[in-house]
């Protein structure tokens, strides 16, 4: 997918998001006037406070920690260097201690930037396919993804809230208002039907920036698209027997948009590669990943995920190799 198309596919997909939410959303308000407004304030509210304090859980949840200089020099410096050929301010290198080979952005006004590895990322793959996933980090810190998919966020959590609401006071309407009752019902099944649309926009979406940022990592690293592709395709193999060896790995999973390559993904990603086993070369194991053919049951299970099916996202990649 070429720079341009990916920009219009990203733009539209944020037009139709936002399109959708304000005509259903004028919709409803006309119908049952300003009281609704106390519910959007709320909705902000809430994805607004989750954003700011955000880092602080994750680095609870993830068990990170800054990782140290001297001990980590090489990750330091990768870091650096992409960060100032991305155009943008350094952010905190941070070690994620949890047995699933990932890396993600985050960071929030309050906590600032920050870029993590986990330590079975360091382990699994090589140093220049670590820089790769690196230079996919560093491109959703500089698109703003963060704030971008937060923000969208709210929209669907939105017409969540509206429809739980809506359902809820229409149980308990009793004798005249039945009719009013009726009325709350279907604005509350019509929003939680606007509530899944929205939602797979955002999917959609988030599966866009994905390959954004594959793309950042491409121009900046040098031969970017043959050591992510090899990073990738090593990622998903891995994560599959560590969820297999690590019963727990699963918890992992509350912030997967965050990373690279989806955990909840890996079982189906691994279909593509499970025949080639880690005991071949890293090009030969991205090779057989190219060969095999997307299913219609990989694209429905797309359609639900935050981040593209494998097999797609390395064609991408050898496109632009």
């Amino acid at each position: 997918m070429g720079l341009r198309k990916l920009q219009f596919s990203i733009l539209g997909t944020l037009a139709a998001i936002f399109g959708l939410s304000t005509l259903f959303l004028t919709i409803i308000l006309t119908l049952l006037g300003v009281g609704l407004v106390s519910i959007l304030i709320l909705a902000v509210a809430f994805n607004l406070i989750q954003w700011l304090l955000a880092p602080y859980l994750i680095d609870s949840l993830y068990r990170v920690r800054e990782a140290s200089r001297s001990e980590n020099a090489e990750l330091y410096g990768m870091v650096e260097r992409l960060s100032q050929k991305s155009g943008i301010k350094t952010p905190r290198v941070m070690i994620a201690d949890i047995p699933v080979p990932n890396a993600f952005a985050y960071g929030s006004p309050v906590a600032g930037t920050r870029v993590a590895v986990t330590t079975e990322l360091m382990k699994t793959l090589d140093g220049e396919e670590v820089e790769a996933v690196i230079g996919h980090e560093l491109g959703h810190l500089k698109h703003r993804d963060v704030q971008v998919m937060m923000f969208v966020s709210v929209l669907p959590a939105l017409f969540y809230y509206i429809s739980y609401s809506m359902l809820y006071s229409s149980m308990y309407r009793r004798g005249g208002q039945r009719d009013s009752g009726s009325a709350a019902a279907v604005i509350g099944l019509v929003s939680m039907l606007v509530y899944w649309v929205l939602t797979m926009f955002t999917f959609y979406l988030s599966r866009l920036r994905e390959y954004y940022a594959d793309l950042h990592s491409a121009n900046i690293v040098e031969e970017g698209p043959r050591k992510l592709s090899e990073g990738l395709a090593k990622i998903v193999y891995s994560t599959t027997r560590m969820k297999r060896k690590h019963r727990d790995a699963g918890r992992f999973n509350s912030f997967k948009a965050l990373f690279i390559s989806d955990p909840d993904r890996a079982e189906a990603d691994a279909v593509s590669i499970a025949q080639t086993g880690m005991h071949m070369t890293d090009r030969r194991l991205v090779e057989d990943v190219l060969r095999r053919e997307v299913t219609s049951a990989d694209r429905i299970v797309e359609l639900f995920s935050t981040h593209p099916n494998i097999v797609k996202r390395l064609r991408a990649l050898h496109r632009l190799d």
